[in-house]
């Protein structure tokens, strides 16, 4: 399984770090660059008998936990090999977890296009619903310094 994974990070020209634990099982960290999120950090999991997936797709949010998610829930229903969910401190993941004998190189880049696809197009959204308040005052001090506001475009209509 290792050499899918070293073969698919290769054609696609993505550099990884790799870590061997005592287990026997394999890290494998880098990261899927993205158009709204810009990029996605993931670590493949590569142990005996199952490899996992962990997609590190937004922070914690500061507001609007019940929107956030029920928005991530919604999605969960039409997500294809992965789910959302939350770690111990409430930031959002993109998570999967299969059986080694299941995955192939094409199955494998399925999946990893699914996480680069569903980490990107809901960015805006989670950000939206999560940080709008952060997103207004960021504005605001750009905006009265005369700083630059590109990267705010997407949240123009929020803008105080």
């Amino acid at each position: 399984m290792i050499e899918v994974v070293r073969a698919w990070l290769s054609t696609n020209e993505i550099e990884a770090t790799e870590e061997q634990l005592e287990t026997g099982e394999v890290k494998i960290s880098f990261t899927l660059p993205g158009t709204k999120k810009l990029q996605t950090p993931v670590r493949l999991d590569l142990g005996r008998h199952a490899l996992g997936i962990h997609a590190f797709v937004c922070r914690r949010p500061d507001e609007n936990f019940e929107a956030v998610y029920r928005f991530l829930l919604e999605q969960n229903m039409r997500l294809f090999g992965v789910a959302y969910g939350l770690d111990s401190d409430g930031d959002i993941y993109l998570d999967a977890r299969l059986p080694l004998s299941a995955v192939n190189a094409d199955d494998l880049d399925r999946l990893l296009g699914s996480v680069l696809t569903y980490a990107d197009e809901a960015f805006n959204v989670l950000l939206e619903l999560g940080f709008s308040t952060s997103i207004r005052k960021e504005w605001a001090w750009r905006e009265a310094r005369g700083e630059s506001t590109a990267n705010l475009e997407a949240f123009r209509h929020l803008r105080g």
